[in-house]
């Protein structure tokens, strides 16, 4: 029996079409695929000893803004650790405003007891000895190549200009002159946080006025057009142990006040920002400071909660 040539041609008709709206198919859907976002430059705090690294914020467009915190739904963690902390992934290190050294990703784990959006890290670099309250920040943001470097202690003399200034702040906010006398602190570190040669005054100090109330003061101080330190910023606290959540002063000390982490320009203005922590019992709160039309301003705060006291 002869074929039918309209039943062929309409078979080879029919194959043609089918091939073409398959491979039109297969083509929109790879266009409607969307590509992944690219993660958002992130800042961390490297605290522990260089141990670890927990983060502060996210830089959108200049601005720091709140990342994943440690008492958000597990999804959310999971896709945090995924991002940011893949084994052996390396940020850079700062230290004085400047990159000095790496801070590498050893391990991290999502359902961890009290450091879910936290990474063990390794250390590395040749002028920062991270210890105590000696703590640093890493960042996946390229630094600003024109920054100082500077980070040290005080020279004595710039430690008695800045004592006096702290104890006349503590006599205007009440605290007695004998309490005042008897300084002690948390961190005091100099810094250039615009290059220009001159440092910076980075403090956290406090004084008993009695064994029910501390007082804490810190601080960013500057020199004037006279060569003399004044406050850039200052921040008293009256602390008594109703203000505590375990009801006992001396756990402030293991706290520590508001320390140093760092200070690092991440917003185009030439002028480094400077980190600091405050511990808490159930996590760690994280403030921002920025110079601003020559005053220095609060710009950012953050909790990172850990576990349950």
């Amino acid at each position: 029996m002869k074929k039918n040539p309209v039943a062929r041609i309409t078979a080879v008709c029919l194959i043609v079409l089918i091939s073409i709206a398959t491979t039109a198919i297969a083509q929109k859907k790879r266009l409607t695929v969307k590509p992944k976002p690219k993660a958002k430059p992130i800042v961390f705090a490297v605290l522990n000893d260089g141990t670890t690294l927990e983060p502060i914020g996210e830089i959108d467009k200049g601005k720091m803004t709140a990342t994943a915190n440690g008492g958000d739904e597990p999804k959310l963690l999971t896709n945090f650790t995924n991002t940011y902390y893949k084994p052996k992934t390396v940020y850079h290190l700062i230290f004085g405003a400047a990159k000095n050294g790496t801070a590498t990703v050893v391990s991290s784990s999502a359902e961890s007891d009290c450091a879910k959006n936290m990474a063990t890290i390794t250390a590395q670099s040749a002028k920062a000895k991270l210890k105590g309250y000696v703590m640093a920040l890493a960042t996946s943001e390229a630094p600003v190549k024109a920054a100082s470097g500077v980070r040290r202690l005080p020279t004595p003399t710039e430690r008695a200009e800045i004592e006096t200034l702290v104890r006349a702040e503590l006599t205007k906010q009440g605290v007695s002159a004998n309490a005042a006398k008897n300084l002690k602190y948390s961190n005091l570190t100099a810094l250039d946080v615009d290059a220009d040669g001159t440092a910076e005054m980075v403090g956290s100090f406090w004084t008993e006025t009695s064994a029910k109330e501390r007082n804490l003061l810190f601080f960013i101080a500057e020199k004037n057009d006279a060569g003399k330190y004044k406050f850039g910023y200052s921040d008293y606290k009256k602390v008594t142990p109703d203000d505590v959540m375990s009801g006992e002063l001396k756990d402030l000390d293991e706290l520590g006040g508001d320390p140093l982490l760092d200070a690092l320009e991440y917003n185009g203005d030439s002028t480094a920002e400077i980190f600091t922590v405050s511990k808490a019992f159930e996590g760690n709160n994280f403030q921002v400071y920025s110079r601003r039309n020559g005053k220095w301003t609060k710009i950012f705060e953050g909790y990172n909660y850990h576990c349950a006291y």
